[in-house]
């Protein structure tokens, strides 16, 4: 019997051409050329020449981008391992309804739609040494103020403290997946005289783990791609305590060192793609089971 085409195919390849046409034009063109301008010196105009891998070899010697991959990391971490279970925990409160949950929602959620910029702008300010609320309050416990931002023992824990408080993001994502779990799940534990701890460790978080781990992923990958906050706070400094692959990339760019951007662009993608497959194996066996 001679099997004929799909008669449909042409439609569907109607459907999909817009997409495969934008994933072409804006995510595989770019990382293709990214990749192939990382292998040239180039200063982002003229002609190029090879370098071949002498740009990864001058990053990878160079003290400030290790630096830098290792506040990626812990940004990533910090991220992953303290703003994403800050968020279940609020969203686990807000999901019994408590007296005005429904304020304190949209007040956790609020920050997320403020400029990143404005955000900054307010915690440089609360930061500052003379006249910053945080050094207000601790002088009111007897500690001494200090320049948060300006010392390189505090910079970064100072930066990753204000981004791990905004936790509406996957504070929402987490509420949402509560909401989906049977009511019937809990009346029965209740009858089985669970309390709340209880129902929430053996039914809320067992249930969520799909989507706790979606959430950590998704922090982790902010995390290692984090540049916004550390640049519009202290530009990378001081003494680049702040600086992160994306502040590096963008001073190599610059600098007009375009294959040394390409190339830095190239381990940032390498990396967070690696911490993302790292955290899907070792937090994903067994979420199979949970909302996602």
């Amino acid at each position: 019997m001679v099997k004929h085409g799909n008669p449909n195919g042409w439609k569907i390849a109607l459907f999909l051409a817009p997409v495969l046409i934008l994933f072409g034009a804006f995510f595989l063109y770019p990382l293709v050329f990214t990749a192939w301008t990382s292998l040239m010196k180039w200063r982002g105009i003229g002609s190029m020449s090879f370098a071949w891998f002498q740009n990864y070899a001058k990053l990878l010697s160079d003290d400030t981008f290790r630096l830098s991959i290792r506040n990626n990391v812990i940004w990533a971490l910090a991220l992953g391992f303290i703003q994403v279970p800050l968020a279940a925990v609020v969203a686990m409160i807000l999901a019994r309804e408590p007296r005005g949950w429904r304020l304190l929602r949209t007040l956790y959620y609020l920050p997320n739609v403020i400029s990143t910029v404005a955000l900054a702008m307010v915690w440089v300010a609360m930061y500052s040494p003379q006249y910053g609320a945080v050094n207000g309050i601790l002088k009111a416990f007897g500690v001494p103020a200090r320049n948060w931002l300006g010392d390189p023992s505090t910079a970064l824990a100072a930066i990753i403290g204000e981004s791990v408080l905004y936790i509406g993001y996957f504070m929402i994502i987490v509420l949402a997946g509560v909401m989906n779990i049977p009511v019937e799940l809990y009346e029965a534990a209740r009858i089985d005289g669970a309390n709340v701890l209880q129902e929430e460790r053996f039914i809320t978080v067992p249930m969520l783990r799909g989507t706790l781990v979606t959430s950590v992923t998704l922090a982790m990958a902010y995390g290692m791609r984090h540049f916004e906050a550390s640049f519009l706070m202290t530009g990378g400094g001081p003494a680049y305590a702040t600086s992160t692959m994306g502040i590096a990339l963008f001073l190599k760019m610059d600098a007009l060192r375009y294959g040394e951007a390409s190339a830095a662009g190239m381990i940032l993608i390498l990396l967070g793609t690696l911490v993302m497959v790292l955290v899907r194996r070792a937090l994903g066996r067994g979420s199979e089971g949970g909302t996602a």
